[in-house]
């Protein structure tokens, strides 16, 4: 029995799960066009969809899994459960005006029309801040809508803000932050549930390891009570004695984010020759 996983089949998101599956150890053969294909060393088939038909894919049983985003999710508001953060695809659902406008909270929508790919979002929004507007649903190149008269204001995914700045528009209020998730279809065949724990397992790994680098130092024996209580570790750092007399090899694992402050720590208190190494795989 294969886990069946729904993918885009095109696109960015696409790229980057596929990069994911590689990583994990898992091998997919998929040509061009093709829309579906079997791993050859793990019990998974994937599909190749549009992402905004995942999640129905999902709720009736077509596929048992997919990686699709947050807002997609959300929009289409499928009975499928969000069992997993990808952690790429990262992105907001931002409300965007005229540069020369100065947005002055949710009533400045008052009145306004509004274009947008995500109806039922900005619907929620507008309901949730009892605002009347008028909604204009478009597919694609939302952010040309002002320009030709279609619309006020649009609402539209965000990533760095040059599409926008290149139509005369700019950010002004986030009404939703997006990442690529897995999601899973309820009451998931038991025989299933162990091959999807398997895969989580694998996707934690890699995200634990691009989060973490491996560290290792040389450090005055005087010194390594200090510069063991300043390491995180996982357990414990790893000392190791230097043919040099009075110094050891220290090893751990330190979080991307902490990394500069302790490396400036770890100088401070003597250590040297630091060598940082990234972590392909992380299996706590």
């Amino acid at each position: 029995m294969r886990l069946k996983l729904a993918i885009q089949k095109s696109g960015r998101l696409n790229e980057d799960s596929m990069r994911l599956l590689k990583e994990c150890g898992i091998d997919i053969s998929n040509g061009f066009n093709q829309l579906k294909a079997e791993a050859s060393n793990f019990p998974i088939e994937v599909f190749f969809l549009r992402d905004d038909d995942i999640p129905q894919y999902v709720q009736d049983g077509v596929a048992d899994i997919g990686f699709v985003g947050e807002n997609v999710v959300y929009e289409k508001a499928k009975k499928v459960e969000v069992a997993y953060a990808l952690g790429f695809g990262k992105c907001r659902l931002s409300f965007a005006i005229q540069k020369g406008e100065q947005f002055t909270g949710p009533q400045f929508l008052a009145g306004k029309k509004i274009a947008t790919s995500h109806p039922v979002l900005v619907q929620q929004y507008l309901d949730q801040h009892q605002i009347k507007a008028e909604i204009h649903e478009i597919s694609g190149s939302v952010e040309i809508a002002p320009g030709i008269g279609l619309a006020d204001v649009v609402c539209d995914l965000v990533s760095s803000g040059s599409t926008l700045f290149m139509n005369g528009l700019k950010e002004a209020e986030t009404i939703l932050n997006s990442q690529a998730v897995l999601i899973k279809r309820n009451n998931l065949n038991a025989e299933l549930v162990p091959i999807l724990e398997r895969l989580l397992f694998r996707m934690e790994s890699v995200k634990k390891a691009k989060k973490n680098k491996y560290v290792l130092m040389n450090a005055p024996n005087a010194q390594l009570d200090k510069i063991i209580a300043v390491l995180p570790g996982m357990k414990s750092p790893t000392i190791v004695p230097l043919a040099t007399e009075g110094w050891s090899s220290v090893h751990t694992v330190i979080e991307e984010a902490d990394f500069w402050n302790l490396i400036e720590q770890l100088k401070a208190l003597g250590a040297e020759g630091i060598l940082v190494v990234p972590i392909e795989k992380m299996i706590l």
